[in-house]
């Protein structure tokens, strides 16, 4: 706590007692602790902390200790959750506590501090969203020194009391106050209530003089305007008690939190930027695009734009290109999304032709990747050849590239080897294979032969900068959040495993297990991180990805946040997402098997493999798969040859008989079965430990399963639910609160992660004690006896959509399975009838309704689910507004939408139709001129979502941490 200045006197050197008080519900064997920056708390070993103690107190748990301290004490100190051990099994979030004892303060006195735990979710408004883009104010909030306390301690039950609260959204010309039961309090009127300052990053205190038998006291805190206007904070009062049988404290200090208010809940809409049309984009959306997607955004009731990745994948150099989740560089920016028009003020006329030209050639339903990038790069190179000198000598340029040279610098001089190889395979490039600043300095150098084309990346890099920063500046003005996308994985043959490949894992591969999306699991090909590596320098490389992406976002979206708990790792080898195991995992030991009467690990381990499996999958080619693919192992059994025993070395095997045409039936069909044999098995032996073995995932749908006695698949099954269902789980909490408050300290955004999937039941735990946002999607429900999530029963702490880019649209959904229709026509709309065949916007609206409704925080939809509104825009075949198919790995990244911006923002009765559903349901939404049947111009303002009644929604609930551990509270809006 700051020194206020609210007290004078003589200073003595006699201590000071400090007593520490805080509710908080702890668990068995838990306890809590308080570690500081002085010695007298630990100096921050928490070994060395101050131990407290539980007393409990009507409904409360209070934990308290105390420490004697000289009068002039000052330091910082957190409060933690420890074992018996005084092991750290959690801690506060946020900044660290300040304790300066008051000024003058006598030997001898006692000081009390009442505090409140600080959890993740009391951070999220002073993140960036709601700070710079939600809560930005155009007016300013001076801090003011208080006025101080006369005569304050004359009388021997003197108190002083300091209130401290933080009230992040206060509008023009009002102020805080606190209202209570005693005098000094104004006895519940606002009016003579205790007026608070402004203290700074929305903390608002002052001090008044009690008197002992003002206790207990009652109060709650409210805001108050000029013009009469008050608001109450929610829920019961709170209350100050002192214990009657002791000398009180002379001086209680509270930490009270966050001003309790009816949770702030906006809506967004969700695009990838390749997706956007414009009159104005050549082929693809590009970043000025945003600009008018804001507009449509602010006048449909939106207060944020999510978007896909943005960065550079420039890998292949052809259409695989497309998918936006395998990075070239997680820094750099994508060409793709570049406006040529914009390089110069000065373009010739011939090239403001071939712009126009290509536009209209570019202009189709779907994305041209390679057309439209190569376009881009020609007319682009043109310019540069025009202006180079006068924008790489300017004063911006020199003051980003003095900002980005760590990531710039190598960047560009990959690219430039990349186009001289003919490949980004960096193992390729010889002497150059192996990075080091000496190499890539004398690429990069002003002396070399090929400086230009250095200079282009570091040209095209620049003017992406500027744009996107153009778009996001607006977007901050609009009050529009603007969403990015952190990918889990980078690709393998990427700038950052050519710069940093201490940080990578390339033997491996990450993907994901069978789940919703992909029944058969997923293998994306990235290499998995060296997480140990990694956390020599506190996660570096991930700390600059975050403050790069803040430059341009104020929220993100953290795809695949199991990967932060555990990955799903797979060899290199693979080329399918089945074989794996999690990393980290504790696995099944020699030892542990061998206990349970599980002996024959060959068995198991090994692809099982019988003659009758190959006839039944090959029939009348048996013989040619067995002479070409398979050994005799014993007898009427087989094991692959070793030029075929792994799933890369099966597809080359297999090419090479196709070219030679001797396969006899199709190439995919063989490589599936023979990839069915290969994937035969019940266990997975370690690679680098022969004693360690993994469950393979489904091992009871395997034959090699199913041949078992029934002894050892009794065994094996309840070693395969306690791997992947209990064993693990603290090991995972304990990888992720390593990994993700690193990145979550890293920048000021507003972090949301992407938890679906099979779910350890250690995440939802984990990320709400840090403050995360989860996804929430109807279909994929996250209660196991539930087809449909109900939105009306989610959390708070949530985002929940109909639809996502990695599914198939609300409308296709809907029209795709007959049966499903029906389910959910009967249980969700709660209908006998028949459903409609076609997703009419009848259908939409009641599905978007439920999601605006829904208590999360976030109500984010697709534009796609969003245009389903209205008939017009429904005549594009469902099927083909789907951004992406999990289950095919080569898919073509190329949806845009089939109308341009300039046309939604002239669509006043769509505009008219969202815009009831955001305001109608109390969510928040942007303030916007609109023009009245007179033509007179009116300006709405921003709803802030706390105070409107939410049409056809009862309650609300969400969870409130005060006390560390979720306690439900129920609010009637």
């Amino acid at each position: 706590m700051a020194n206020l200045g609210l007290f004078s006197g003589t200073k003595t050197a006699k201590s000071v007692n400090v007593s520490f008080r805080l509710p908080y519900y702890t668990q068995w064997g838990q306890s809590l602790l308080v570690c500081g920056s002085e010695r007298v708390l630990g100096s921050w070993d928490v070994k060395k902390g101050l131990l407290l103690s539980p007393v409990q107190q009507g409904e409360e748990l209070i934990w308290g200790g105390s420490i004697s301290v000289p009068s002039e004490f000052s330091g910082e100190y957190s409060y933690y959750v420890v074992d018996d051990k005084k092991s750290v099994l959690r801690w506060e979030m946020g900044k660290k506590r300040k304790l300066v004892l008051p000024e003058g303060i006598n030997g001898g006195e006692h000081v009390e501090l009442h505090d409140l735990w600080q959890a993740g979710g009391d951070a999220i408004p002073f993140r960036s969203a709601f700070k710079d883009v939600i809560f930005r104010r155009s007016w300013g909030l001076n801090i003011e020194r208080p006025l101080g306390i006369q005569n304050k301690l004359d009388k021997e039950d003197a108190v002083v009391v300091h209130f401290k609260i933080c009230c992040p959204d206060v509008e023009e010309e009002t102020s805080v106050y606190v209202i209570g039961s005693t005098a000094k309090l104004g006895q519940w009127k606002v009016q003579d209530g205790l007026k608070l300052n402004y203290a700074g990053d929305s903390v608002w205190q002052a001090g008044a003089l009690m008197q002992k038998g003002d206790f207990p006291i009652k109060y709650k805190y409210c805001k108050y305007g000029k013009a009469g206007n008050f608001s109450l904070e929610t829920g019961a009062h709170r209350d100050l008690s002192i214990d009657s049988s002791k000398v009180p404290p002379r001086y209680i200090f509270l930490s009270d939190g966050m001003m309790r208010e009816m949770p702030w809940r906006g809506a967004g809409v969700a695009l990838p930027m390749f997706s956007v049309r414009s009159e104005a984009d050549l082929g693809v959306g590009e970043f000025l695009d945003l600009k008018l997607l804001v507009d449509w955004a602010v006048v449909s009731g939106f207060h944020l734009v999510q978007l896909l990745p943005i960065n550079d994948t420039s890998v292949h150099g052809m259409w695989w290109d497309s998918y936006p989740y395998s990075s070239l560089s997680v820094f750099a920016l994508h060409p793709l999304y570049l406006r040529v028009e914009a390089l110069s003020e000065n373009l010739p006329e011939t090239i403001k032709k071939e712009i126009q030209e290509a536009r209209e050639q570019l202009d189709g339903k779907d994305v041209d990747y390679e057309a439209t990038l190569a376009t881009k790069l020609s007319i682009a190179k043109k310019v540069f050849v025009q202006e180079k000198d006068l924008i790489l000598n300017s004063r911006s340029f020199q003051k980003y590239f003095s900002e980005n040279e760590q990531w710039l610098k190598p960047y560009a001089a990959f690219c430039f080897l990349r186009d001289f190889f003919e490949t980004s395979d960096h193992s390729q490039w010889g002497r150059f294979s192996c990075f080091t600043e000496k190499k890539v300095e004398k690429l990069v150098s002003k002396d070399s032969l090929h400086h230009d084309i250095i200079r282009f990346h570091y040209y095209i890099q620049f003017h992406l900068h500027t744009q996107l920063t153009e778009a996001a500046e607006y977007a901050r003005k609009k009050g529009v959040i603007l969403k990015g996308d952190l990918p889990i994985g980078v690709d393998r043959n990427s700038v950052d495993t050519w710069v940093y490949p201490n940080l990578f894992r390339m033997n491996t591969s990450t993907g994901a297990p069978p789940d919703y999306f992909d029944k058969n699991g997923q293998n994306w090909g990235f290499p998995t991180y060296n997480w140990e590596e990694m956390s020599k320098d506190n996660y570096a490389w991930w700390r600059a990805r975050l403050t790069q992406m803040a430059k341009y976002f104020t929220a993100y979206r953290i795809d695949h946040i199991l990967g932060f708990f555990r990955i799903w790792e797979l060899p290199e080898h693979a080329m399918t997402g089945l074989i794996g195991k999690f990393r980290p995992s504790i696995p099944l030991s020699k030892e542990e098997l061998e206990r349970e009467g599980i002996w024959d690990f060959d068995r198991l381990s090994l692809p099982y493999i019988r003659q009758e499996f190959v006839q039944e999958r090959f029939g009348a080619s048996w013989t040619f798969i067995v002479s070409n693919f398979l050994n005799d192992y014993q007898k009427g059994r087989y094991v692959f040859k070793e030029d075929c025993d792994t799933e890369k070395k099966i597809a080359s095997k297999l090419k090479m008989l196709a070219e030679k045409s001797m396969l006899l039936e199709s190439e995919d069909k063989i490589r599936r079965d023979l990839f069915d044999l290969l994937k035969n098995i019940v266990l997975i032996r370690d690679p680098e430990d022969e004693s360690k073995f993994y469950p393979r995932f489904n091992l009871e749908d395997t034959s090699s399963f199913q041949d078992l006695d029934d002894h050892s698949k009794n065994v094996l099954k309840r070693l395969y639910y306690d791997y992947y269902f209990h064993r693990q789980e603290n090991l995972w909490r304990q990888n992720a609160l390593k990994t993700l408050p690193a990145l979550l300290d890293s920048s000021d955004m507003l972090a949301c992660g992407e938890d679906l999937g099979l779910i350890p039941a250690c995440v939802h735990p984990v990320m709400q004690e840090l403050g995360l946002i989860g996804l929430r999607i109807q279909r994929m429900s996250s209660e196991p006896d539930l087809e449909f999530g109900i939105p009306s029963q989610y959390s708070y702490m949530t985002v929940c959509a109909p639809s996502c880019h990695d599914c198939s649209t609300l409308r296709a959904w809907w029209e795709e399975d007959e049966e499903r229709r029906c389910r959910y026509f009967k249980n969700v709309v709660g209908s006998d009838g028949i459903p409609p065949s076609r997703c009419v916007p009848e259908i939409a609206h009641f599905v978007l309704r439920q999601h605006v409704e829904a208590p999360s925080m976030w109500a984010i939809f697709p534009l796609q689910d969003l245009l389903a509104l209205k008939e017009e825009y429904t005549t594009r075949p469902a099927a083909e507004e789907t951004i992406n198919d999990p289950t095919n790995p080569k898919h073509y990244w190329r949806y845009r939408v089939h109308v341009t911006l300039e046309s939604l923002m002239n669509d006043k009765e769509l505009i008219s139709s969202i815009k009831g559903l955001v305001r109608g349901s109390g969510r928040s939404h942007p303030s916007v001129e609109e023009t009245d049947e007179q033509g007179n111009q009116e300006t709405i303002v921003m709803v802030t979502g706390k105070h409107q009644a939410a049409k056809g929604l009862e309650k609300i609930s969400f969870e409130k941490q005060l006390t560390g551990v979720p306690r439900p509270e129920t609010y009637v809006l």
